[in-house]
């Protein structure tokens, strides 16, 4: 096991750049997670990075930057956001973590990644962090607010596999690398693309971005 508490200095910056202003506990609970992933990887096939601080910057920091658009959106209310094809639960744990407010359902096709997330909402008493075992197309719940997801699927298999848990005037965040032109131009009519906003993951040198997708009314 690796001590993490050397990250705690470049975490605490990179939440700071990104103008979060977490409070102690939660830097805590955030590398307790990462410590978890690591303790865990092995068995439940997590994550392919290993460098405690490479899964710093390309997990946590990565999934920190979401947030912004998340408390925007949210504007102080209760959410009910859904995290597709979780893995490992990013971003999914990192918002229910920064996010007291929002309910995270994470989702994963994989038994043994919502198991994984299930222990963390246990071990880190996140009441608001759920994990769900199934192809998200088969999930019976109520619908969400927000659906989001992190490298699960291409834009038009991300809408078309979720629509049906949209709320009426819900909206898809998509977290994404370079700007998906082909995937963009993919999308039926029926839906309204109505920002792409850059993203600036700090200690990370690539392209990432957030796309905002609501179906016209």
């Amino acid at each position: 096991m690796t001590d993490f508490d050397s990250l705690r200095p470049p975490l605490a910056a990179a939440a700071q750049s990104l103008g979060l202003g977490l409070s102690d506990s939660q830097l805590d609970q955030l590398l307790a997670y990462l410590g978890l992933i690591q303790k865990w990887n092995k068995v439940y096939n997590l994550t392919a990075v290993r460098d405690p601080q490479a899964m710093l910057t390309q997990h946590l920091v990565d999934s920190l930057s979401l947030i912004p658009a998340l408390r925007r959106q949210a504007a102080g209310n209760p959410l009910r956001l859904m995290d597709v094809g979780s893995g490992g639960g990013l971003p999914g744990v990192v918002v229910a973590i920064c996010e007291p407010n929002i309910d995270v359902t994470c989702v994963d096709a994989v038994a043994k990644k919502a198991s994984f997330i299930k222990q963390v909402a246990a071990e880190l008493g996140l009441k608001n962090l759920h994990g769900e075992h199934s192809r998200v197309e088969a999930l019976k719940v109520e619908p969400f607010d927000l659906i989001t997801s992190r490298a699960f699927a291409s834009l038009l298999d991300f809408t078309t596999l979720t629509r049906q848990h949209l709320k009426p005037g819900a909206i898809w965040l998509a977290m994404k690398g370079q700007h998906p032109a082909d995937e963009l131009t993919a999308l039926p009519s029926d839906l309204d693309v109505f920002h792409v906003e850059q993203l600036q993951v700090p200690g990370l040198d690539a392209q990432r971005c957030l796309i905002w997708i609501k179906p016209r009314a």
